[in-house]
């Protein structure tokens, strides 16, 4: 049951490889790469009490040596102190850019561990070996690594498109049911961007998916390489995000003001804020007369048929008003001669970038979110 994607960038591609047992094959998957046998992982506290001894036998298995280097847990750890500790433990290690070094973990790790790999001696090679949902269908492909601002999420980093990336669905059942839904935010997204038979399949499928209870293996598989393959499809036309890979951030333009707003924290996982973005984005799109009244509250319908957060209401704790959250996405990525860019939809699975949209609707949508907010409680 293993499938793989080719990501096709002249003189930079790449397999994604996805199925179950990976984690002990990794040693003999990663060996055509290495000029020595030797490579560095780095890695998070959680990942590293689960699975770090596993995958270090199946190293030393394949006759590779390995050292670690060990981060907190959390988002915190994509930040300037947590990468200048990773490039000097690389350094340290005589890391050369023949070697390979290994980014385990979820998305953060995968970020951090991408961007040190991109500035060590000017560019080292790294294999993603994502452990989350989320990282496994989003950021360990395409390349984008960084660290976060006190300005913003991701303001700060480079394109580094890694030599392999390998994703052990396996791994997903030692994901809490809150970090699982939070990767399924950005599963659903390729589904709302651009593909209406994934979405309606996930509709069906969706919630089988995290039912332990199940045998929900091959659907993982499936729901693991569609999303990928639909990735892989946009960074080959766009690696750099100059056009159509902005299709990508269908729901994070409101996505990274709410984490903002709530301090980066587990007040919001990321995928969480995906999911109450694409909601916003097709709240928006209806008001603006793109797509009909009933695809918002189909988008809704199925975060909540997942037991997923669906609306701003769903965060706890203090928010800012409207203008402050819409002056925070002010810092998005997206901004271009000042405009903010948004990824709206024509209907399911029909999205497109524009910057074309009324501040005062975005504003519209946002007072009436947090209007309901503050009637729940």
């Amino acid at each position: 049951m293993i499938e793989t994607v080719h990501v096709n960038l002249p003189g930079r591609a790449y397999d994604v490889v996805i199925g179950p047992g990976l984690l002990a094959e990794a040693g003999t998957r990663i060996t055509p790469f290495l000029r020595r046998p030797r490579v560095s992982i780095v890695t998070e506290e959680n990942v590293a009490a689960l699975h770090l001894a596993a995958l270090k036998q199946g190293f030393e298995a394949a006759g590779i040596a390995s050292e670690a280097l060990v981060l907190p847990a959390g988002e915190a750890t994509k930040s300037w102190p947590f990468l200048e500790q990773t490039v000097e433990w690389l350094l340290a290690q005589k890391v050369e850019r023949g070697d390979v070094v290994v980014a385990f973990g979820g998305g953060v790790i995968g970020d951090l561990v991408g961007f040190a790999a991109a500035t060590v001696r000017r560019g080292v090679r790294f294999v993603q070996l994502p452990t989350s949902l989320l990282a496994q269908v989003d950021s360990s492909v395409g390349g984008k690594t960084g660290i976060n601002s006190p300005s913003g999420k991701n303001l700060i980093g480079a394109f580094h498109q890694p030599t392999l990336v390998l994703a052990d669905v396996d791994l997903l059942g030692t994901l809490t049911e809150r970090d699982f839904l939070s990767g399924y935010g950005e599963v659903v997204k390729y589904g709302l961007l651009g593909d209406e038979d994934f979405f309606d399949w996930l509709e069906d499928a969706g919630p089988g998916l995290k039912d332990s209870t199940s045998d929900p293996l091959a659907a993982r598989v499936w729901a693991v390489t569609r999303s990928v393959q639909m990735k892989a499809d946009i960074v080959e036309r766009d690696e750099t995000e100059q056009g159509d890979r902005a299709l990508l951030n269908l729901g994070h333009t409101f996505c990274h003001a709410l984490e903002a707003a709530t301090g980066y924290s587990d007040r919001l996982l990321h995928g969480e804020g995906v999911a109450i973005g694409c909601a916003l984005a097709f709240e928006v799109s209806a008001r603006l007369g793109l797509c009909a009244q009933e695809a918002p509250s189909r988008v809704r319908a199925h975060l909540k048929d997942m037991g997923m957060k669906t609306d701003i209401a769903d965060i706890a704790g203090e928010l800012p008003d409207a203008a402050g959250l819409l002056a925070l996405m002010g810092q998005d990525k997206k901004v271009v001669d000042g405009q903010l860019r948004f990824i709206l939809a024509r209907g399911i699975g029909e999205a497109f970038v524009t910057g074309d949209v009324p501040a005062d609707v975005v504003l519209s949508v946002l007072d009436d979110a947090l209007s309901a907010r503050r009637s729940r409680v």
